[in-house]
């Protein structure tokens, strides 16, 4: 397996349109997303990259909304998503549109998301798929520098596993799109064939609390309680104490 981190190659696109097909990508994204945008609820929902920006959020009910890259066009804050300027526990959604493929540190970009998420807060990501038609462009020597197929492109079970590192419940994965030249993706291969899908989506939330009870640790616990047990019990028996003689009454 190829490792995640890799030294800064490509420039990721500022638009949908420099991508091949790139308008049919974005509307097929916007439909599979507005499901949920109506299910999140906060203050803040935050869109890492160009082409997050780019993702008609308006039937989301976070009013405010912030993009953000490194550059680019509406943007709101200019900063590098490797070091989100934000606080921790501090963003209540976060859009990754694509934003992983061109990240050159996809593990630090996760940690980071996560850090600034409040408990349950919403993570959505985006990517496309390798094993697709889009993906066997990459076996292409000529294709390999041209977008999309200079991105990285991770399994799906890849950034699940990711998730389930960082402790994320993930509510939601499907793949989409199996024609990327056709507007509608082609919708009798995407209904039956849907693991051949371009695209891929993740929607999570962000988990405090183990996600699976561990039996074995909460017999550890108990042990160790024991004998601190013990010792109370020791400390509470009555002491000897020496007889004192009772006082006479009088005759």
């Amino acid at each position: 397996m190829k490792p995640a981190r890799i030294p800064e190659t490509h420039t990721a696109p500022r638009h949908w349109a420099e991508l091949p097909w790139g308008e049919y990508y974005r509307d097929a994204l916007e439909r599979q997303l507005r499901p949920w945008l109506g299910k999140m609820f906060g203050f803040h929902l935050l869109k890492v990259g160009n082409l997050s920006g780019e993702i008609d959020t308006d039937a989301c009910a976070i009013s405010h909304q912030v993009n953000v890259a490194l550059q680019g066009e509406r943007l709101q804050v200019v900063a590098d998503p490797l070091y989100l300027p934000f606080a921790p526990d501090s963003i209540d959604a976060c859009l990754l549109a694509h934003t992983l493929p061109w990240c050159t540190d996809p593990h630090r970009l996760l940690r980071e998301v996560d850090r600034v998420l409040i408990d349950d807060g919403w993570l959505i990501m985006s990517s496309f798929n390798p094993v697709s038609v889009l993906g066997l462009g990459k076996l292409t020597p000529f294709q390999r520098r041209r977008m999309p197929y200079n991105s990285r492109m991770f399994t799906l079970m890849r950034q699940l596993d990711w998730l389930s590192l960082l402790n994320f419940e993930v509510l939601h994965h499907s793949r989409f799109q199996v024609l990327p030249w056709h507007k509608q993706g082609g919708k009798l291969l995407s209904t039956h064939l849907p693991a051949l899908g371009c695209m891929q989506l993740i929607v999570a939330r962000k988990r405090t609390v183990p996600l699976t009870l561990n039996p074995q640790k909460r017999m550890t616990e108990k042990t160790q309680l024991r004998p601190a047990v013990g010792a109370t019990r020791q400390c509470r028996m009555p002491v000897n104490l020496p007889d004192i003689p009772r006082r006479q009454g009088k005759d």
